[in-house]
């Protein structure tokens, strides 16, 4: 009885509800009419995405003829000429060489020194003001009677000194130094197109600590009414320094002046001797503090791990199990080869190390500064955008395509008897941005979540997802994606204290480049923390072409090698187009800090030394390589245990 009166009590409510509904101005709402409106699954799967759904392509990293050392080494196109370049346009090179780029690049940063900045050209042009000054003149005499290469030394060895006359030095303040500044931010503005190209504004910050780098590249979210309410930072003094914490000061100040953002990008820690990753601050003596921690972390989010002068991944002193750590080494010295390497500086300069650095200090300090996304980009000095080596223009205007490029040295330094050969430049590299549209906003909040990876040139297309649920079936999809960003974090991101049980996994994927080389493999490098303080790297082949097992050393054996060096060619007979699993993490301990990033490789294919041997007719001197294996490095994914 009590059950049917209950039954009689709730069709009396239901009957009331629906006179309720049946009052309302929207009239009647039938069961199946909702339904219709509500799907719970739209029918296109490329319908309300939410994500990045391919990386875009470019370089955050160059420098034109308003950069005082390109402009004395021949630079002579300017940023409208570069970015003319980078949208696919050909050019005439500084060399009076016809240029194209095989596709165009999506985005482009002009990262033209902040020091002396415009200074160059209008030196060159002979602008009275300038040409007032004694020492000046007798530079422009010495170009206008032929010595133009002593000319440029002087005036740049002249500069690295400190005795560059004041009264000519463009710094901020400086109405010709504001000119050059508004005709970067005008070029910019200019060549902006927002979906289809993206120019981001910015500079580089060129610190040289006893010809040790520190540089940092500065990019700005915004567009020029804020990037032109400032003057970019310098280094020389008075109003510069080379110190990055009052960098990093004149970032807060800029966002606290602007309400705009702005992020720094530091590079080549490879030619930093010890000093751009330290544990012991080179500027004080003392160990690095939270404060510096902090301030790093916050405007430090992304690292140039490659580009012309060499790759800052790791060493094989560093690395020694890893045979691929021997890549496109520039191991001699410091940034002006003043100062020999040795091998005790090599912890504080590569990525790799740097990253497991950041796990004890974070154990430490309660903060990473190491903390970092990885890109690649080109730093050439010509204006041009180039990472191919098919299509490779050197890092100045004197290593643009000649025949004796490679053998004319590089840098050379009498005192320390150290010497870089223009054999030993790279063609490299690209940074690859997981963003949702090809705009300034969003390229920058993904370089800012770290949603990035480096390539040394190839446009390969890399995926990256850490979580703790995948499962070896997730890897048939054709959308990895999809099920990525729903049961993980994409590279950059963060793994907190494991569920009991399980180990973190990982689904990756990586497709080639459509007119490049076939794929060798998709690697996963870890680096921890044990509970005794030390630290550790290993690598994991976790995907590779063809049926190769690995050997009793757990090392799999090379792809192979198709490449035909004196006819610069090479076939895909080998390798696979595309490399997708799953993979599980099987020496993890829920205990320990880590990191895991992806490395993808190439097949082997030529060098840009061996493309130049065939254009020119020569041979190549016995040390100068003639293959390469190209790569690209994802931003690693953190796991961090319950504090």
């Amino acid at each position: 009885m009590r059950k049917l009166l209950k039954i009689a009590s709730l069709a009396l409510l239901a009957g009331c509800l629906g006179a309720e509904l049946r009052a309302q101005d929207a009239g009647t709402l039938s069961r199946e009419d909702a339904e219709k409106l509500f799907k719970t699954r739209p029918y296109s799967p490329y319908a309300e995405r939410d994500f990045p759904q391919r990386p875009w392509f470019g370089d955050t990293h160059l420098h034109t003829a308003l950069s005082m050392d390109a402009g004395a080494a021949g630079a002579r196109l300017g940023p409208r000429e570069a970015y003319r370049f980078a949208k696919g346009e050909e050019v005439m090179s500084s060399t009076g060489q016809p240029v194209r780029l095989s596709r165009p690049l999506d985005f482009l940063v002009i990262s033209d020194h902040s020091d002396n900045m415009g200074f160059f050209g209008d030196f060159l042009a002979g602008k009275p003001e300038i040409l007032k000054n004694p020492q000046a003149r007798n530079w422009y005499d010495m170009i206008q009677s032929g010595q133009g290469g002593e000319a440029a030394f002087a005036i740049v060895n002249a500069f690295g000194q400190g005795k560059f006359p004041q009264d000519i030095l463009y710094q901020p303040g400086n109405p010709a130094y504001r000119s050059t500044w508004q005709r970067i931010i005008d070029a910019a503005e200019e060549a902006n197109e927002p979906g289809r190209f993206t120019a981001l504004i910015g500079y580089e910050w060129t610190s040289l600590s006893k010809g040790n780098n520190l540089h940092r590249n500065v990019i700005f979210r915004d567009n020029g009414d804020k990037a032109g309410l400032v003057e970019p930072f310098t280094t020389y003094p008075p109003l510069g320094s080379n110190n990055p914490r009052d960098l990093w000061k004149w970032l807060q100040n800029y966002e606290g002046k602007t309400g705009g953002d702005v992020l720094a990008i530091a590079h080549n820690g490879n030619l930093s001797n010890g000093t751009m990753f330290p544990l012991i601050e080179s500027f004080s003596g003392k160990e690095i503090d939270r404060e510096y921690a902090e301030q790093r972390a916050h405007w430090e989010v992304l690292y140039e791990a490659t580009q012309i002068k060499g790759d800052g991944e790791s060493h094989p002193v560093l690395s020694p199990n890893d045979e691929f750590a021997n890549f496109e080494k520039w191991d001699k010295g410091n940034l002006d080869v003043s100062e020999a390497k040795k091998p005790e500086m090599l912890e504080f300069e590569y990525a790799r190390s740097a990253l497991k650095n950041g796990l004890k200090l974070e154990a430490k300090l309660g903060v990473n500064p190491y903390k970092f996304g990885l890109i690649g980009s080109t730093d050439a000095h010509t204006g041009l955008a180039t990472a191919d080596d098919d299509n490779f223009w050197g890092k100045i205007t004197a290593s643009e395509p000649t025949p004796g490029r490679t053998t004319h040295p590089f840098m050379t330094n009498p005192t320390t008897g150290v010497q870089i050969m223009g054999w030993e430049e790279t063609a490299s590299g690209y940074a690859a941005v997981w963003a949702q549209e090809n705009t300034r906003i969003s390229l920058f909040d993904a370089m800012e979540r770290r949603e990035t990876y480096a390539t040394t040139g190839p446009r390969m297309v890399v995926r990256f997802f850490g979580g703790f649920d995948f499962v070896e079936a997730d890897a048939n999809t054709r959308s990895p994606a999809i099920t990525g960003y729903t049961k993980g974090v994409p590279m950059g991101g963060d793994l907190r204290q494991a569920p009991q049980g399980k180990a973190p996994t990982f689904l990756v994927a990586a497709l080639k480049d459509p007119i490049g080389a076939n794929l060798d493999r998709y690697q996963i490098v870890k680096g921890w923390l044990d509970s005794a303080g030390e630290l550790h790297e290993k690598v994991y082949d976790v995907a590779w072409s063809g049926d190769r097992t690995p050997g009793a050393d757990g090392k799999l054996p090379p792809v192979g090698n198709t490449v035909d060096v004196r006819n610069a060619t090479f076939t895909n007979t080998i390798g696979a187009s595309e490399l997708v699993a799953v993979w599980k993490d099987p020496d993890f301990d829920p205990a320990e800090r880590a990191f895991y990033y992806g490395r993808v490789i190439e097949i082997p294919t030529p060098r840009w030394t061996a493309y130049d041997a065939k254009h020119f007719g020569i041979s190549m001197p016995p040390e100068v390589p003639m293959t390469t294996q190209e790569r690209a490095y994802t931003s690693p994914i953190w796991y961090s245990p319950a504090s």
